[in-house]
């Protein structure tokens, strides 16, 4: 198949799902069933996706790239020529990505079919997957940072009709506006970032770009400069993967339908802020990436501490999405990008697994979702009970399933970053968050599935959901298991997987700016002045993931162990008592269970600030402004009665005593005009008499 058909099928792939929203959206009233098209449509995006993914990966090292020239307006002060292109780019991670984002879209698509059953706007919610997945599959198609920046904003657009799809409840509304607002911040930096670049390099392509900086040219020559473009872009990870401390919006996002967090919080809208972390990782900075990797991990650990405590299903999910995701952040950072892709599409079949278990646990259960209200639904729900525990091994980093792997790369190169660094607090964090995953995973299992039913009336009403709700569990379960990904169960590094099909350019930072981000002894023996030494400082990491490999296998292991053995103590078990543990706890319990505070931090300071900020500039305009509007008008009615009053008794006035005066001299010589001859003929007699007397001398 040659290069222009599979950049044609690509584009038949990213619009289909467009042509379905407008299909639906207009014609979704009159035709009920047209749900169904939607969903055949994105069935046949899926098989097309594979057959570009089968096609473009038997060819790994090849990359493809379509363009088109947009429009240029010539010489822009400060900027200078600007042309800009449009385009797609075609290589491994693309092709990988859009199976991800297509196979969740279509089992969430199929989900729903049962699941929104009865929903007063049914049509419509399938029309919002269509925008949704079509504006995902730009972001992964695109070979620009222009065409990225527009389809971020569409995905933010539909994650808003989305999440507040059920608008009438003012929870879910909320949510939706909150998702939004959050959003826009980090989506701000984000757009400041592509514009440092493109004022320096007059493009929004990333090859182009990326070939600038190879080159030294560095934004306004400056390593700080280059620094924080690639900070200020990946702020929009932050708003988009939900890392703090923009993460709030996420838990919140569990308003909409369930099917909808699948989606969201899986494959597609929180791992678009990781996707793009992996494209920026070339032009990143060693201060950068310190950066990065920062904000990652104490995303990781601030969400696994909330996880710990949560009742709300969903909540604990969403809690564990944000986590997982600082972990992908923080194996962006620590360089470790080709783990963080891997864990970013293990994590996208096992979340999304997780999540549509709770839709269907819920569904099951009349739509409850406090997990104190469950109990005992593996006999009721045996197929679910099964995908779920499935997925929670999967995520706990247990053996022969997709998250061990993942987990495995990703630990293994913290352990490596910290030894060739000294940056010892990260690898801590991502093993403590390893422990309290297993730990609140298990939990979760163990309230919900196991035990006896707490809630007698719900559980007897309880069953297994429909098959076409239990498929896409079953689906997304089987794609949990190690065999998918590599046929080694134990050394992912090995796996054809990472080693044929996850790559993205090597850095294109100068070495002197990138190099030298490992500030060891070690580092410094290989004499980084010299050109071509960064190819020994990558190997050099890499040779320290290899021998990091089995001590964090282990290791992690050991932690998630105790994390499902003490879960197993407290709630299966009874060997210790969860209220007196936490009644005993009682100030940390209460701070991770309040969610560390940080909604009611943002209400006290920026909500509060923005409404007293309002307020005083309300006060300012109803008192000063309108003050000065209302002193003008109260100063011009006073004029305007003076001119009033004299325009009534002055000039009228004198207008009507102008009117009286000509009235009675008009009336006093009307007398004199009769119609008589001959009173004419004696008034001109009398008239020359007159003057004859006046002026004859005497």
């Amino acid at each position: 198949m040659s290069d222009a058909t599979l950049v044609f099928i690509s584009l038949v792939i990213l619009f289909l799902p467009l042509a379905g929203f407008t299909i639906v959206i207009h014609l979704g009233k009159k035709f009920p069933k047209l749900y169904l098209f939607e969903v055949g449509l994105q069935l046949v995006v899926l098989l097309l996706t594979i057959v570009v993914a089968v096609v473009k990966l038997a060819t790994p090292e090849s990359v493809i790239i379509s363009e088109f020239h947009w429009f240029s307006l010539g010489d822009v002060p400060l900027v200078g020529n600007m042309v800009v292109d449009l385009g797609i780019k075609i290589d491994n991670i693309t092709v990988l990505m859009m199976i991800v984002v297509n196979l969740i879209s279509f089992l969430v698509h199929l989900f729903s079919v049962e699941y929104m059953k009865g929903d007063k706007r049914y049509t419509r919610y399938f029309a919002y997957l269509g925008i949704f997945t079509f504006s995902m599959l730009g972001i992964v198609l695109t070979h620009n940072l222009l065409m990225m920046y527009i389809f971020w904003e569409l995905v933010g657009l539909s994650s808003y009709l989305l999440i507040g799809f059920w608008f009438e409840k003012d929870s879910a509304a909320d949510a939706g506006k909150k998702a939004f607002l959050v959003n826009r911040v980090g989506d701000i930096g984000m757009f400041l970032g592509i514009l440092i670049l493109f004022t320096q390099y007059h493009t929004f392509t990333f090859d182009t770009i990326y070939a600038q900086i190879a080159a030294g040219n560095l934004p306004f020559e400056s390593t700080a400069w280059l620094t924080a473009a690639g900070i200020l872009i990946f702020m929009g990870a932050v708003g988009k993967s939900a890392q703090f401390p923009l993460h709030v919006w996420l838990p919140d996002a569990m308003e909409g339908p369930t099917p909808v967090s699948a989606l969201i919080h899986a494959a597609t809208m929180v791992a678009a802020g990781v996707y793009l972390s992996v494209r920026i990782f070339a032009m990143l900075t060693a201060d950068a990436m310190l950066v990065i990797a920062i904000f990652g991990a104490f995303t990781s650990f601030v969400a696994a501490t909330i996880a710990l405590t949560q009742n709300d299903i969903k909540k604990v999910l969403a809690y564990s999405t944000v986590s997982q995701l600082g972990y992908m952040v923080m194996s962006v950072g620590i360089g470790a990008y080709a783990f963080a892709f891997f864990h970013l599409v293990t994590h996208a079949f096992f979340k999304a697994c997780l999540f549509l278990g709770s839709g269907s646990v819920i569904n099951s259960m009349h739509h409850e979702q406090d997990i104190r209200n469950m109990g005992g639904l593996r006999k009721k729900m045996p197929i679910t009970y099964l995908a779920f525990l499935i997925s929670t091994l999967a995520i706990s980093g247990i053996p022969l399933t997709s998250g061990f792997l993942s987990k495995d790369g990703l630990l293994a190169g913290s352990i490596a970053f910290g030894s060739l660094t000294g940056h010892w607090l990260i690898p801590i964090i991502g093993f403590t968050v390893a422990a309290m995953t297993a730990f609140y995973m298990f939990r979760l299992v163990i309230i919900t599935f196991h035990g006896k039913p707490r809630n007698q009336d719900k559980y007897d009403h309880a069953h297994e959901s429909p098959r076409v709700m239990t498929l896409p569990l079953i689906i997304l379960s089987a794609l949990s298991i190690f065999i998918w990904y590599t046929p080694n169960p134990i050394a992912a590094a090995d796996g054809w997987f990472l080693q044929d099909w996850v790559k993205t350019p090597a850095s294109v930072v100068p070495q002197e700016v990138r190099f030298d981000f490992m500030k060891t002894d070690a580092a410094h023996e290989t004499n980084a002045e010299e050109p071509g030494n960064e190819i020994v400082h990558s190997e050099m990491y890499t040779e320290a993931m290899h021998h990091a490999h089995y001590p964090a296998m282990f290791l992690s292991l050991a932690l998630g162990g105790l994390g499902i053995l003490f879960a197993f103590m407290l709630y299966q078990w009874k060997k210790i008592d969860p209220d007196k543990l936490a009644e005993k706890l009682k100030p940390l319990y209460k701070f991770s269970l309040n969610k560390w505070y940080v909604d009611e931090l943002y209400h006290a300071t920026v909500i509060a600030g923005t409404l007293a900020w309002s307020g005083l500039l309300s006060w300012f305009d109803g008192n000063v402004i309108d003050g000065i509007v209302n002193g003008t008008a109260t100063v011009t009615r006073f004029f305007s009665r003076i001119s009033n009053w004299f325009d009534t008794f002055v000039v009228d006035g004198i207008v009507n005593l102008s009117a009286l005066i000509s009235g009675f001299v008009g009336l006093t010589l009307r007398r004199l005009q009769t119609g008589k001859v001959q009173s004419y003929i004696l008034f001109v007699v009398f008239s020359v008499l007159i003057i004859v007397l006046i002026f004859q001398p005497f």
